[in-house]
């Protein structure tokens, strides 16, 4: 009796791994396809952003809806019936390639929003002058730059975006834009609701590349498969201004996007048309 009892366990045992191994996969393959276990809420602990891409030229999805998002002032991707891209950097430091960019920006007519931290303020001040007077928009990065979903308090929170704010204004003499991006990516229900209530619209992305590394730029190639290859409407693309490939190759992007029948929109106005 005892032996029968043993090998009952072993079996349920068995069973259980099994169960475990086939549900890991059913997760796996359910993000793979768009989204674990179709497109959460937003998450009340901490998340990275992540997205879910699905055939080429359509819409992704994110770690939460547009719509979830859209109650805290939070944005990752524009209207799916026009083909507008909402182009934007995230700026940590300088090292030669942002001036190409900006000519790149200025010879098609478009307008990007530069997310920019401490360092990059205090060391460019005469870029950061120059992407105001050519017409884009500067963003707030934080000061420097930490994983702000480990700050629980307002105060702490506000300091951080605060102290960017105060010194844009002191080297522009302007008023800066209350637009936010979360360093990493990496963020928490209470993380957007302290943004919201310091009058800040929060922006992730609906496609990046792996381009902020220098020492291992992607080949022009490489950047091209999937800026090209995954570009669809509504896009609130990301590039890095630190990366040598974006300032070698937005001049060709930027002309293979529009042959692609794209155009260029702003982030007020992606604001002012998903509130529409």
């Amino acid at each position: 009796m005892k032996k029968w009892k043993r090998i009952l366990a072993v079996a349920v045992m068995l069973a259980l791994v099994f169960c475990a191994g086939r549900g890991s996969a059913v997760l796996v393959k359910s993000w793979q396809n768009g989204g674990l276990l179709g497109v959460n809420a937003v998450a009340s602990t901490t998340e990275n952003w992540g997205l879910g891409f699905g055939e080429s030229g359509t819409q992704p999805t994110g770690n939460a809806t547009p719509e979830e998002l859209r109650k805290y002032n939070t944005y990752f991707i524009g209207n799916g019936d026009d083909k507008v891209i909402y182009l934007t950097f995230d700026c940590g430091y300088e090292n030669g390639n942002t001036e190409k960019i900006l000519e790149a920006l200025k010879k098609h007519d478009v307008k990007a929003t530069f997310f920019v931290v401490g360092h990059f303020l205090e060391t460019s001040p005469d870029l950061v002058r120059k992407m105001v007077e050519e017409g884009h928009t500067v963003g707030n990065h934080t000061y420097h730059h930490p994983d702000m979903s480990e700050i629980a308090d307002v105060s702490s929170f506000q300091k951080e975006v605060e102290d960017v704010k105060l010194l844009y204004e002191e080297i522009t003499d302007k008023e800066m834009v209350k637009f936010y991006r979360p360093p990493q990516g990496k963020y928490s229900e209470s993380n957007l609701k302290m943004a919201k209530e310091l009058g800040y619209y929060t922006f992730f992305w609906s496609l990046a590349y792996v381009d902020w590394d220098p020492d291992n730029q992607p080949t022009k190639e490489e950047a091209f498969e999937k800026l090209t290859g995954r570009i669809h409407p509504g896009a609130v693309v990301l590039l890095h201004n630190t990366s040598k490939t974006n300032g070698e190759i937005l001049d060709e992007l930027l002309t293979k996007w529009e042959e692609m029948g794209y155009h260029f929109g702003t982030l007020d106005e992606l604001i002012a048309g998903s509130n529409s």
